[in-house]
C-alpha cells in the first residue's frame, strides 16, 4: 500500500493553488482565532485536511525543533516518515499571549508522547515553531495523566501579576536564589502535580528533588528564555540541565488568588548544534 503523505510542503501548495487562496477566504481565514488556527493545524496531522495548512505564511516558517530541517519542506520530510494512520493529535489546553499561541496536546508522533508546541504569528499567519516533546508515561507518581487537569482559561484581569510571581518563582525558588520563598509562590493548601515523577503537594516536590540530589543527579535551571502567560496559566521555557543532561525545561503553571495550584512539564534534551537539523537555535525567542 502507498504510504499517505501528509506534508505540510504540499498542502500549502494545493492550498495555495485552490480559489480558496482568493480575497474573500482570506477575509474568512483572518476572522478565525489564532488559537482555533493553532488547534486545527496540529489536528490536520492526525486528519491530512489540506485547509489548516494554509495558516502558516509559505514564504516564511522558523524552525526550532532541532530535529526537523528548516521551512514547510522540513517539517514535510517529517510527516512523511510517520506510518500510515499512526499519527494522533489531542490538544487539551490552548494559551495565548500576543502573537504567540501555546498549546499542549496529546501526540502520538512516532510513538505516544505529550508536546508543548509555540506558535508566533505575523498578520495572521504562523510565521515561527518552538517544542518540546516528552514520551507519555502510563503510571505517574501522582495518579494524575501528563495532560489532564483543568484547561480553562480565566482571571484574564491577572495575567501581569500572574506572569510577575512565575519570574519571581524562577528567579527565588528554581534558580535557588531564595528557595526559603517558596510558600510566597507555591499553595501550601493544593499543588497539583502533572509532572509524571513527582508527587502531589510541596511534600511530593521536595520529596523528588531530594532524591535526585541524592542520586547526584540535581535539577538545575541556569536561564529562562521566555514566559508567557493568559489569565491564571504562566509558560515558561528554560534552559538547564535535568539527568546530567543538557535540557529545555518547557512548564506550564494554573494559578490562583496568587499562588500556584497546578503544575504541567516537558522537558527535552538539547541537541549538539553538529546534531541539529536546522541553525535557528532551541530558543532565540
Amino acid at each position: 500500500m502507498t504510504k499517505k503523505i501528509y506534508s505540510l510542503a504540499v498542502l500549502i501548495m494545493a492550498f495555495l493553488s485552490s480559489s480558496a487562496q482568493d480575497s474573500s477566504s482570506n477575509s474568512s481565514t483572518m476572522e478565525v482565532s489564532n488559537k482555533d488556527k493553532v488547534v486545527a493545524l496540529l489536528k490536520s496531522i492526525e486528519t491530512g485536511d489540506k485547509a489548516p495548512a494554509g495558516y502558516i505564511n509559505p514564504n516564511k516558517y522558523i524552525q526550532h525543533n532541532q530535529s526537523v530541517a528548516d521551512g514547510l519542506a522540513g517539517f514535510g520530510a517529517v510527516l512523511q516518515q510517520l506510518p500510515e494512520g499512526s499519527a494522533k493529535a489531542n490538544t487539551v489546553r490552548v494559551i495565548e499571549d500576543g502573537d504567540f499561541v501555546i498549546a499542549h496536546t496529546d501526540y502520538n508522533f512516532f510513538g505516544p508522547k505529550i508536546g508543548i508546541d509555540i506558535f508566533r504569528f505575523e498578520d495572521g499567519l504562523i510565521v515561527e515553531h518552538w517544542d518540546n516533546l516528552q514520551e507519555k508515561v502510563t503510571e505517574t507518581a501522582s495518579g494524575r495523566s501528563q495532560i489532564d487537569g483543568t484547561a480553562e482559561v480565566k482571571d484574564l484581569d491577572k495575567t501581569k501579576s500572574n506572569k510577575k510571581i512565575v519570574k519571581h518563582f524562577i528567579d527565588d525558588v528554581l534558580f535557588g536564589k531564595h528557595p526559603e520563598k517558596i510558600t510566597d509562590y507555591v499553595s501550601t493548601e493544593e499543588y497539583l502535580q502533572h509532572n509524571p515523577n513527582v508527587k502531589d503537594g510541596l511534600a511530593g516536590l521536595g520529596e523528588a528533588l531530594e532524591a535526585l540530589n541524592k542520586a547526584g543527579m540535581p535539577m538545575v535551571y541556569k536561564e529562562n528564555h521566555a514566559l508567557f502567560g493568559e489569565g491564571n496559566f504562566v509558560v515558561a521555557v528554560s534552559e538547564g540541565i535535568f539527568m546530567k543532561k543538557e535540557v529545555a525545561f518547557y512548564d506550564i503553571f494554573r494559578l490562583d488568588d496568587g499562588k500556584i495550584v497546578e503544575h504541567w512539564d516537558a522537558i527535552q534534551e538539547i541537541l549538539p548544534e553538529s546534531e541539529a537539523k536546522n541553525s535557528n537555535g532551541k530558543f532565540n525567542f
